[in-house]
């Protein structure tokens, strides 16, 4: 079935694993077993996709990323170069816990970490959230919140095509308009498809 896929020949999969169609996984990369990968995926080069992580349809993972077990991401999420995440709060190369000792990460649909940011395990990043190169996040994310800073604080809000919203909530790109939604985020009340608006 890999015809259904591209797979560089410097990469290495391991057996039981779920890789979509349409998705490239490009030099020396290694999938471990029980991983899953959605479809029309970007797996670039270097990067780890550990036991049992799951990744969504048309994620971007770019170089040097490792996806540890216990790492979920949702459909559309994007991952900056060089970017951490993490599955265990105290480790221990003499006392090792193994999986027991994981905590999860939920990385929600069409969220972007940046480019070196780390991401401290046990926390949900919110849909389309947009968290900062170099960034720390030690905490849950709201929806569409842009976070910055060692550690990570709100610093604006972020409409769903990328762009930093105004002080009125409007997306200055693509006109869409947002709320408050009651559960320190934020959501979408008039949105503009964006890709109807470029015809």
């Amino acid at each position: 079935m890999r015809e259904r896929y591209f797979v560089h020949e410097s990469s290495y999969i391991d057996e039981d694993v779920a890789i979509g169609e349409g998705t490239k996984i490009w030099h020396f990369c290694h999938v471990q077993s029980g991983a899953k990968i959605g479809r029309n995926c970007t797996v670039g080069q270097n990067v780890n996709i550990s036991n049992h992580a799951v990744i969504g349809d048309g994620c971007k993972i770019q170089n040097n990323v490792s996806v540890y077990e216990g790492v979920e991401l949702e459909d559309g999420v994007f991952c900056g170069p060089s970017m951490v995440f993490t599955n265990d709060l105290t480790p221990r190369a003499e006392y090792p816990k193994g999986r027991a000792g994981y905590r999860r990460t939920l990385v929600r649909r069409g969220a972007t970490i940046g480019a070196n940011a780390t991401v401290v395990c046990g926390h949900e990043l919110g849909r389309y959230c947009m968290i900062a190169a170099g960034a720390v996040v030690t905490a849950d994310v709201p929806p569409h919140a842009l976070m910055a800073g060692v550690p990570a604080r709100r610093i604006g809000w972020v409409c769903e095509c990328g762009q930093v919203l105004n002080e009125r909530l409007q997306c200055p790109d693509c006109g869409s308009v947002y709320a408050d939604d009651g559960n320190q985020g934020i959501c979408p009340i008039r949105q503009i498809d964006r890709k109807q608006r470029a015809d």
